[in-house]
């Protein structure tokens, strides 16, 4: 089995985690929380989303979270951009890179979005520009790519083409996401056969939500393949407002555990995303849906 040595893990707890919340948290607490992940060793959070309020209440406060949090030299902290009035919040809250998102499926970019996948086009194409031209890396969501729970299995020639039109805008990395978390290996496999001839494996991550519990098979196939950028949650946590049945991300700390007994290093520290996990699970009163966190309450 070839691996590789390294692997980037990004962590979305801060706004793919929390937006499925119903409890709201405070800024005050999102912040802390933000600050613990920031001394773990991760080098990329996602902090939050400039969606219109009305849509996810949960992140209203993005522009405050940015402005509060201790900001440490090496991380990136990103923000989610629907259209050009969240893209004009995020610059001015001072986010580092600005993601933009989309569906591979028809239906859950009409749920999710309000448009079909051509009106998304110019949409997010105006976004890229702007958010390049002030000197911003992008970053492209692209959910459903192995099923929609509107319209079932989405086939990997329809990824590509969503894939290649977000490469054309200009974004700098697409993140793969299997947002009902229904995917096998088998099915990871022939989406990367068809999409890494035509984009290289490092502009590639994945995104993996553990459903079925089939997260970090995913992610194994994905490194035998050559991807070493992948999606994660602390303590599992997330799930898509407009994706019913769809779980949280998988497990940060799971994760971490796994790649570190195969030798691959993170950078990121496992003790001390546990004891991040020990807070949240503090403030949202109930455990989080991770194999260690579970041990560490047990030990």
């Amino acid at each position: 089995m070839k691996l590789p040595k390294t692997v980037k893990i990004k962590e979305v707890g801060p706004r793919d985690g929390l937006q499925n919340e119903n409890q709201q948290i405070s800024t005050e607490n999102k912040t802390a929380w933000i600050n613990q992940l920031s001394e773990s060793g991760l080098s990329y959070i996602e902090v939050s989303s400039f969606v219109h309020p009305k849509w996810i209440p949960q992140l209203a406060d993005a522009a405050a979270v940015l402005a509060s949090i201790e900001r440490k030299p090496g991380i990136t902290y990103a923000a989610l951009v629907p259209n050009m009035k969240g893209l004009e919040g995020a610059l001015s809250a001072g986010v580092d890179e600005v993601s933009v998102f989309m569906s591979a499926s028809e239906a859950h970019n009409k749920n999710n979005i309000n448009k079909t996948i051509e009106d998304t086009y110019p949409v997010l194409e105006e976004v890229v520009k702007e958010a390049k031209s002030a000197g911003k890396t992008v970053r492209g969501y692209l959910s459903t790519v192995i099923a929609c729970p509107y319209e079932g299995e989405v086939s990997p020639e329809q990824v590509k083409r969503v894939a290649d039109r977000l490469f054309t805008m200009g974004i700098d990395e697409l993140s793969l996401g299997d947002t009902i978390g229904v995917g096998v290996p088998t099915q990871v496999e022939k989406l990367l056969e068809e999409l890494l001839p035509a984009f290289a494996a490092e502009k590639l991550a994945m995104h993996f939500h553990d459903t079925r519990g089939t997260a970090l098979a995913n992610i194994l196939k994905s490194l035998e393949m050559g991807i070493t950028t992948f999606d994660s949650a602390l303590g599992g946590l997330g799930g898509c407002p407009y994706a019913k049945g769809a779980s949280g991300n998988v497990a940060t700390e799971d994760l971490i555990y796994m790649l570190s007994g195969m030798g691959i290093e993170t950078g990121v520290n496992l003790d001390q995303l546990v004891e991040a996990g020990a807070f949240m699970e503090s403030i949202l009163g109930k455990p989080l849906n991770s194999r260690q966190m579970d041990i560490s309450r047990r030990t």
